[in-house]
């Protein structure tokens, strides 16, 4: 859908910060599902931690990201997600070389423009939820760079701005695109 616009990139990189700025404005947002998976496997028995079972993790974060669209399809005006379904499949089919996702990429659209957060590591901080260290985020950033334009995505790479500055950037780009608030 046009209107789902995908906020992806680097781990640490400033996506959920962008977001919550986002929803202050009054926008619909996703939230990551491979932060929730995390928060929800620690105060569990922790199988499905991504260092502990990657695969278990991403199957997960891909279920939970089909859910947000469902339930996204039902909310208002333009929805931006922080991370999702082409991440997670993408992840997978990285780990275990099965063709998902391109299988999902043809199921679900997104809007044309995917803005990426790139490497910061002036404020890359690991947490609870974050483990993995820089070098394994920018691995995953060089991933979804090949990735998204091959499924004829157009990737904008978010500047490395304060975040009331880099909402106005994507919103502006949004609105040159013609998709209006």
């Amino acid at each position: 859908m046009d209107r789902f616009i995908i906020i992806s990139g680097c781990s640490g990189g400033g996506k959920s910060t962008l977001l919550e700025e986002l929803a202050r404005r009054g926008f619909s947002v996703i939230e990551e599902p491979g932060r929730r998976i995390v928060a929800a496997e620690l105060a569990g028995d922790g199988k499905a931690l991504p260092g502990v079972d990657a695969e278990s993790f991403l199957r997960r974060a891909i279920a939970l990201s089909l859910e947000d669209l469902e339930r996204a399809s039902a909310l208002p005006g333009p929805v931006f997600f922080d991370r999702g379904l082409l991440d997670a499949a993408s992840g997978l089919g990285e780990m275990t070389g099965e063709p998902v996702l391109q299988s999902f990429a043809d199921a679900w659209r997104f809007n044309h423009t995917v803005f990426l957060t790139p490497p910061w590591p002036e404020i890359y901080r690991q947490d609870a939820e974050r483990q993995h260290g820089l070098e394994a985020a920018m691995e995953e950033y060089e991933r979804l760079l090949r990735d998204y334009p091959a499924l004829g995505y157009e990737v904008v790479e978010l500047p490395k701005i304060p975040v009331g500055e880099r909402a106005n950037f994507v919103l502006d780009r949004l609105e040159r695109d013609g998709l209006t608030s």
